[in-house]
């Protein structure tokens, strides 16, 4: 029982990062855009929480500052590819590399140094049942509040005129410029909402799952959110499903090497990333699965006329 708790809130906690990445990139690309820089953008954030925490900021306003930079970082994409029309795909691996190299600059002087953690918090009663409260009521608030973003965002897409409007930005721009709605800052105001959500994913990343600040700590998860996006077909409860069988399979090869299981570590290290290849190759082969959400103007760019 000790080990399916450890396995069990271990997948929720490697899948908190993703989750927060991916839903942010699904809500950009129901408009329209693709922005291939979430790698880059959790970096970014990464580096910014680890930077607030040592110059004495408490945890929340360095969450809130992480935000704030993955939003700035997601605008500077925002204006190549929406004022300046730049090719998405060129623009999204630049921000991606830029990325890199800013966090790398950013936490320079920091080495290994531990950061403050995240706290669990340890909800009265309930925290203190026998397997029910370790398994949902001791985890930290950055994982409570990744599960009411999901909520957040499955409603204001589908029960919700903002989002209704979205969704027809991302369908068909030129309706939505013709019927009167400013779809290049609606575009906007999704690429800095998916940026803040990248930001947020990182900063769990460096002051809660690994407190500590590590060049490229993201370690492709960025890039598995974006791949995670595709596998949920566009739809936000996938997400959530995607991102706990790549937190899964991260944990079973973290635990299989603790129990010394006879497999080189490296094997073992790639089972989440073979994992999540395995199903979008499954996922690709159903092309009605596949375009049945798919946002008709992804990728593409919209000039309003006149």
């Amino acid at each position: 029982m000790d080990l399916f708790i450890a396995i069990f809130t271990g997948t929720i906690i490697a899948a908190t990062p993703l989750i927060f990445a991916a839903l942010g990139e699904l809500v950009v690309e129901k408009s329209g855009v693709l922005n291939l820089g979430i790698e880059g953008m959790m970096l970014i954030g990464a580096a910014t929480a680890v930077w607030s925490v040592f110059s004495g900021l408490p945890v929340l306003p360095a969450i809130v500052l992480s935000a704030l930079a993955g939003a700035v970082s997601a605008l500077l994409f925002g204006v190549l590819v929406l004022t300046f029309m730049t090719n998405q795909y060129a623009a999204g691996l630049a921000l991606a590399i830029f990325g890199s190299g800013v966090s790398a600059f950013i936490g320079r002087d920091f080495g290994s140094d531990p950061t403050t953690a995240l706290d669990e918090w340890h909800i009265p009663v309930l925290g203190d049942l026998p397997v029910i409260g370790p398994l949902f009521f001791q985890y930290d608030p950055l994982v409570y509040f990744s599960f009411i973003m999901f909520g957040l965002i499955s409603w204001f897409l589908y029960r919700t005129k903002g989002g209704l409007i979205v969704r027809t930005v991302g369908e068909s721009p030129q309706s939505a410029h013709a019927i009167g709605y400013p779809v290049i800052a609606i575009r906007y105001l999704t690429v800095a909402f998916g940026g803040a959500m990248a930001g947020i994913g990182g900063a769990y990343l460096s002051i809660a799952y690994t407190p500590l600040w590590v060049e490229e700590m993201t370690a492709g998860r960025g890039w598995i959110a974006l791949a995670l996006v595709v596998f949920a077909t566009w739809r936000p409860l996938r997400v959530i499903l995607g991102a706990w069988l790549f937190g899964g399979m991260t944990i079973l090869q973290l635990q299989g090497q603790a129990l010394g299981v006879g497999v080189p570590s490296e094997v073992l290290s790639s089972l989440p990333y073979v994992a999540t290849i395995v199903v979008l190759v499954i996922i690709s082969r159903n092309r009605q699965m596949m375009t049945l959400h798919f946002p008709a103007s992804l990728g593409k760019p919209f000039r309003p006329a006149g």
